[in-house]
Parts: structure tokens; C-alpha cells; sequence
């Protein structure tokens, strides 16, 4: 970690390869209590893979829960803008660095920062996984506790398309460190598919157990899901507002007030 901080703290911009070397070797857990936030962040090849599925073309693409930047980074040269959400500072801190042409949102991502904007062509995510993570301010049709549910809807509201990395026994199928496709949902997936009308789709065969042992403290099964909202008849979206503080006009920091 001590060569990842003096890149960090460096005046000037990154390199390609000083950027790849933060991503590959930050430590989520170092400097918070990642744990506690559900914060795991996406391994490099998974993030690689993850972007096959992610249209190229694409006016704007957000990261919701976006970490230090991991997904965001390889779907860079997938669209004119890219907006980062994220509720951890210390994460915004070093994801500017990672990713500096990205917008960066210091916010709760149910907060109301999406205010600000038209909406996306696509949303992107590797959320906080299960009921660790209570979402407390997430208004939707969901009426489960699962918080990956709770983040797929919010994107629903806010996007055209969605991929999102899920664990497996969220998805509505099981595919990665299995022989052969299997369909099978639970009874939360069928309860918020029942709620939402959001079909979980299945990517092109992205195999995430290939990746399963480079996860910084945990060893997940996931799955990568992939979601067309056009056809879902949309609620508007109702976000619990967040704490009024300055807008920069480069960056949109929601949380500094408090910080």
C-alpha cells in the first residue's frame, strides 16, 4: 500500500500503468471498514470480462457503488461520460486519481444526486452484496431487504440498460462454476421480479468463478446479469434528499459538508 499512497498523492496525472497498479493493488479494508460496507472490489480480469457486456457507443454510463473506479475503468472507452457514485470518501479519494475524466459523486447512491441529471444510456454496478447493508433511504417497489435488488431497481429508474455482478444465488440462473446452464430463482429473485417486472438476463458466458480466488477476503460465486429496462413501464424515481452542500462545477462532492 505504501507505493499505491504515493501515487495517490502525486500532483500530476497518472499513467496508464500507475492507474492499473492502484487498481490491482489498493487494499479496500487498509484505511475503513470495507467489511461493514459490503465493499469488495471487482478483481481486474472479472472487470475486464464484465465489460464485454457494456455497449460501446454510449453517450453516458454511471457506476453505482462505484468503488475506487474497477468496473469503471475498463468501460472508459465505452461512452462520452462517465459518472461515479460513491458513498465511501476514502474510495472517492483515491478513484479520482484511478479515474480523473469521470464525474465523481461522494453520495448515498439512493440519495437525490441524481437531480442533476437526464438519466443514462447504461448503469453499471458491483453493489454491496445481501441485507448487510440496509439501503435505508431507497424508495421502490422492491420491498425486500437485499440491497443488489435495491440498487438494480434504482438503475431501472435511471438507465436504459444495466450489467451488474450479483451473487450467484441472486441471479435467476446458475451458470459460473457449473457444468451447464441452469435455470433457478429463489424466492426473493421471484418476489422482485414479481414487484418490478426487471428481467435478470444472462451474459454472454462469462464464467466469474474463473476469478472466484483474486477477491480481496471473500471467495463469492457471482453472476454477471445483464437488464433492458426501455420495456419496464417506470414509476418516477423518489429519492430521499440528501444534505444541501456546494457543487463544485468538475465534481459533485455530496457528502463534504459532513466530511
Amino acid at each position: 500500500m505504501q507505493e499505491v499512497e504515493q501515487l495517490i498523492a502525486l500532483e500530476r496525472r497518472l499513467t496508464d500503468d500507475e492507474r492499473l497498479f492502484v487498481l490491482e493493488h489498493y487494499q479496500e479494508g487498509a484505511n475503513c471498514d470495507n467489511a461493514a460496507m459490503g465493499a469488495f472490489f471487482t478483481p481486474g480480469g472479472l472487470a475486464r470480462d464484465f465489460a464485454i457486456e457494456v455497449y460501446s457507443g454510449c453517450d453516458t454510463i454511471v457506476d453505482l457503488c462505484a468503488g475506487i473506479g474497477s468496473l469503471a475503468y475498463w468501460c472508459e472507452d465505452k461512452a462520452r461520460k462517465l459518472v461515479c457514485v460513491e458513498q465511501c470518501a476514502e474510495y472517492v479519494r483515491v478513484g479520482r486519481k484511478v479515474m480523473p475524466d469521470a464525474q465523481w459523486i461522494h453520495a448515498d447512491v439512493f440519495g437525490d444526486w441524481i437531480k442533476d441529471f437526464d438519466g443514462f444510456d447504461c448503469a453499471i454496478s458491483n453493489p454491496p452484496f445481501g441485507n448487510r447493508v440496509k439501503g435505508a433511504t431507497f424508495d421502490g417497489r422492491y420491498t425486500g431487504s437485499t440491497f443488489e435488488y435495491k440498487v438494480i431497481e434504482l438503475a431501472s429508474r435511471i438507465a436504459d440498460y444495466g450489467v451488474f455482478i450479483i451473487p450467484q444465488p441472486s441471479a435467476p440462473f446458475a451458470y459460473s462454476g457449473t457444468q451447464f446452464y441452469q435455470p433457478r430463482m429463489s424466492t426473493d429473485c421471484r418476489k422482485f421480479v414479481e414487484q418490478t417486472g426487471i428481467t435478470m438476463e444472462p451474459n454472454c458466458g462469462i464464467d466469474t468463478a474463473l476469478c472466484r480466488d483474486d477477491w480481496h477476503g471473500v471467495a463469492p460465486i457471482c453472476e454477471i446479469v445483464v437488464c433492458d429496462f426501455e420495456a419496464i413501464e417506470q414509476e418516477p424515481v423518489r429519492q430521499a434528499r440528501a444534505e444541501a452542500v456546494p457543487v463544485p462545477v468538475a465534481q459533485l462532492d455530496l457528502f463534504a459538508a459532513a466530511a
